[in-house]
């Protein structure tokens, strides 16, 4: 079920589709056929500015969860075998720390509509009724509605295509192997404790899930996704410097 054929979705969908093509129809004479892709670099870069403060509220709770994991670990040694005196205490010391288990859900789910929609004008063919024309226009003669894994199956996927999904697909890799390495969480053990290198792995191999997804999505979504990664890769680089995780066993 595509939710954004209900009226009200189309029709905030169609509003979007419109801010684009029209951005696409001023950029015309500085960027030529490759207007609407330089639309979407600009769009993209202007909606992760507005989502700063989202960013940094991000950061804030990283720092607070890192800060009090020594306590929740001694917490758990302590009343392991106590599950419902665990809860208790858990519970209170989010409450002395003015803070929840759940507040770094709160920042996803603030930004999740805006990224939302801005995503979904690149996915469809049709918006509110009507041909998705930014999807026509080109990037270096490759299709911005054109997708690699469609192509290939087709049979269309030219030198041209191959060239500009390969640039997309492995500047998102690097994005994330850059990621994996400045990011990957230092979580330091408390004695007689053992890290568990599950979730570590699975860190590993969701920095790179997006590049697959960009081999099977459009031109203009791999667009949107590479600026997506690289802006937030940076902003968390800084945010980490503002807010570091200091985590000390316990």
């Amino acid at each position: 079920m595509d939710f954004f054929a209900f009226p009200p979705l189309a029709a905030i969908l169609d509003l979007a589709y419109a801010g684009l093509t029209g951005l696409t129809t001023l950029l015309q004479p500085v960027a030529g056929a490759s207007a609407a892709a330089a639309a979407i670099v600009l769009v993209t870069l202007l909606v992760r500015a507005m989502l700063i403060p989202v960013g940094i509220a991000q950061a804030r709770n990283e720092q607070t969860h890192a800060r009090l994991a020594p306590r929740l670990r001694a917490l758990q040694k302590r009343h392991r075998k106590d599950p419902e005196r665990l809860q208790r205490e858990t519970v209170q010391l989010y409450r002395d720390e003015n803070t929840s288990p759940l507040a770094g859900f709160l920042p996803i789910l603030i930004q999740a509509p805006l990224v939302g929609v801005l995503y979904a004008v690149f996915l469809h063919a049709t918006i509110a009724g009507h041909p998705n024309g930014l999807l026509a226009h080109t990037l270096l003669g490759v299709p911005l509605g054109a997708g690699l894994a469609g192509s290939v199956a087709a049979g269309t996927a030219d030198v041209a295509t191959w060239i500009v999904f390969g640039a997309v697909v492995l500047l998102i890799a690097a994005v994330g192997e850059v990621t994996r390495r400045v990011l990957r969480p230092a979580v330091p053990v408390a004695d007689g404790d053992s890290l568990p290198a599950g979730p570590l792995r699975l860190l590993g191999v969701l920095q790179f899930a997006t590049a697959v997804v960009a081999m099977f999505v459009p031109l203009a979504a791999g667009l949107y996704l590479v600026v997506t990664v690289a802006w937030t890769l940076v902003q968390r680089v800084i945010l980490r410097r503002r807010y570091p995780l200091l985590v000390t066993s316990g």
